[in-house]
């Protein structure tokens, strides 16, 4: 009698992508969607400027690049929100700092003014995070609303092909999950195409396969797919 033949295991994705080590939980990988971001970082202490914004989408990774810079240039953090007299007391000890999440809210309008005109006369370096343009957020100060317009940007745009595919299977890995390369060209092709997008599909995906007690197929991704709201597409039930 014949022992049966073990099944192949599926194919698996290999996209060749540079990728930033992990820092905590999480790897960084460097696309077209975040290469200005990633060079300004790279760039430090070498900046035009003392001070500069890094935006993009919510999860594009703006706070796990702040984190990098702050390893390399030993500074210090803050949320916007939070700033206040004591935040100048440690900036001028150690005149490096990243001021997160601009965008949900300024603490005290004049303490950012004064930080950013202390990181100029001090030779110092402000990296703020934002989901928005800093000179497009509403701002009382005058003075310091001129500032935030001339800051320059970078931005970390929405991920291209290579970069959401790759997310994709890193989503999935972290679940011990192996999803085959057409089921990730097929969310990636009808998903939004945003990092939380590809969290909550993946999320979605996971918790229908422990319910119906199946593996991530393109159907069942199509399943998670019609979930999200996308509508319209050809969620066939081919395994």
């Amino acid at each position: 009698m014949t022992s049966p033949v073990p099944p192949r295991p599926p194919e698996q994705l290999v996209l060749d992508l540079p990728h930033r080590p992990a820092l905590g939980s999480e790897d960084f990988l460097v696309g077209r969607c975040n290469g200005s971001a990633v060079e300004l970082i790279d760039r430090w202490p070498d900046w035009p400027s003392h001070a500069a914004a890094v935006i993009g989408p919510q999860s594009a990774g703006k706070s796990h690049l702040a984190h990098v810079w702050r390893l390399k240039s030993s500074a210090d953090s803050v949320t916007a929100q939070a700033i206040s007299e004591r935040t100048i007391a440690e900036f001028e000890a150690n005149p490096v700092l990243a001021i997160e999440d601009l965008d949900r809210g300024i603490g005290d309008d004049r303490i950012l003014f004064h930080l950013l005109n202390l990181a100029r006369e001090k030779r110092g370096s402000l990296l703020l995070t934002s989901r928005l343009p800093p000179g497009d957020l509403t701002v009382a100060l005058p003075d310091l609303r001129s500032r935030l317009r001339a800051l320059p940007l970078v931005s970390i745009d929405a991920p291209d092909d290579d970069v959401l595919k790759v997310v994709l299977v890193k989503l999935f890995a972290d679940r011990q999950l192996t999803v085959e390369p057409h089921v990730i060209g097929h969310l990636a092709l009808h998903m939004e195409r945003s990092f939380e997008a590809a969290r909550s599909l993946v999320e979605a995906c996971d918790r229908l396969a422990l319910s119906q007690q199946r593996r991530v197929t393109r159907a069942l991704a199509g399943q998670a797919l019609a979930a999200a709201g996308v509508a319209g597409q050809d969620f066939d039930s081919v395994e």
